[in-house]
């Protein structure tokens, strides 16, 4: 099978957090081999255990790379190069999957690419859609991200606005836990939010007014810490008051419908200010279908308009999107060292704060 391949095939490793997954890329799009394993042991928590999510990965990370290859009908030696999440993320999960490929990446000659973990959700939708390639705005929210991106070619992203507080994920997660939902907040939110009035309870939108104008620094930029606390008094209220029972799924609507009404009105302010229509979303948040919906509802009446978005199985952590995003820095020649390493914070790869250029000025992309 192997001369049948597009070279070079690349094993992607992912264990930032509580995902252990392992793919085989051959060329830009074709998975194959992929295997994600979800750790339940966090549940009881109601969020990660960094401890235990390390020990998982450790146990299960020989299983999961070598299903991964039986997929494909390949084996290690196949390999061409080596990718692996080197953060951001959890340091002694990220030091599971690292050490693991170094070693296996050294042991057989081979190179090995360390990853950014947001670059890599940037890159997930184009595995399933080619056409999800830049110009476009890019809105990766996750668990622990935020953040509004401007891109013009792979590897120069310019930054427009992030989390100044929360994530938006981590506001799931938090909102799911005050409501008595399952961990991870975000599926259980949404499940019970289709059930629920979103019109019964108002909550802010914050950081986000009408008089805001692009030279304002909040233009782009996301808080939820305030929605939080604004969820938090709402649902004290109601408890005290025997009401909690009947209005959970109604809080829960409301609080998804605020989120999600932050998220794409600031995307669209991104998509005026540069004239760029197309807008690619990452990360695992990216799998809410209401964040899906409403940015294609508001979109749709602007020329030129294209949304693109992972699966949902590509949306979450995954090894298949490691893999597109090592095969794009191998291509560039970015191999990394062998006293190379995992860092818990990581700057993204290419990111720049040039502001934007006048309006008068901008580049309107087909």
């Amino acid at each position: 099978m192997s001369g049948t391949l597009t070279r070079p095939v690349v094993l992607g490793l992912e264990t930032s957090c509580d995902e252990t997954s392992a793919a085989v890329l051959s060329g830009d799009h074709e998975i194959l081999g992929h295997v994600i394993l979800s750790q339940d042991v966090h549940l009881v928590y109601g969020g990660v255990v960094p401890e235990l999510a390390a020990r998982a990965h450790l146990q299960k990370i020989d299983s999961v790379v070598t299903e991964a290859l039986e997929q494909a009908g390949l084996e290690l030696n196949d390999v061409d190069v080596f990718g692996v999440t080197a953060g951001p993320g959890l340091i002694g999960a990220l030091l599971v999957g690292v050490c693991w490929m170094k070693a296996v990446a050294y042991g057989l000659d081979r190179p090995w690419v360390g990853v950014h973990h947001m670059e890599a959700h940037l890159f997930a939708p184009s595995l399933e859609q080619p056409d999800a390639q830049p110009p476009f705005i890019g809105l990766l929210v996750s668990g622990g991200h935020t953040l509004l991106l401007h891109v013009t070619e792979w590897g120069q992203y310019r930054l427009l606005g992030q989390t100044r507080d929360d994530a938006a994920g981590e506001a799931f997660d938090k909102v799911a836990k005050l409501l008595g939902l399952a961990y991870p907040g975000g599926p259980s939110i949404e499940r019970l939010a289709a059930t629920g009035d979103a019109k019964r309870h108002r909550l802010p939108r914050p950081m986000l007014r009408r008089n805001q104008r692009p030279p304002d620094s909040d233009y782009y930029d996301f808080s939820f810490s305030g929605l939080k606390t604004a969820v938090v008094e709402l649902v004290r209220r109601l408890d005290a008051e025997g009401r909690l029972n009947d209005e959970r799924a109604h809080v829960a609507a409301a609080f998804q419908r605020a989120a999600v009404d932050v998220l794409v009105s600031k995307t669209l302010r991104a998509v005026e200010e540069t004239d760029c229509p197309r807008v690619v979303l990452g990360g695992g948040v990216s799998a809410n279908l209401a964040l899906r919906e409403e940015m294609s509802r508001r979109l749709r009446d602007t020329p030129g308009n294209r949304v693109f978005f992972a699966s949902p199985r590509l949306s979450l952590d995954n090894g298949a999107m490691v893999a597109r995003a090592a095969r794009f820095r191998y291509d560039r020649g970015e191999v990394a060292a062998w006293d190379g390493t995992a860092a818990a914070s990581m700057p993204f790869p290419g990111l720049h704060t040039a502001p934007l250029e006048a309006p008068g000025a901008r580049t309107r992309f087909p």
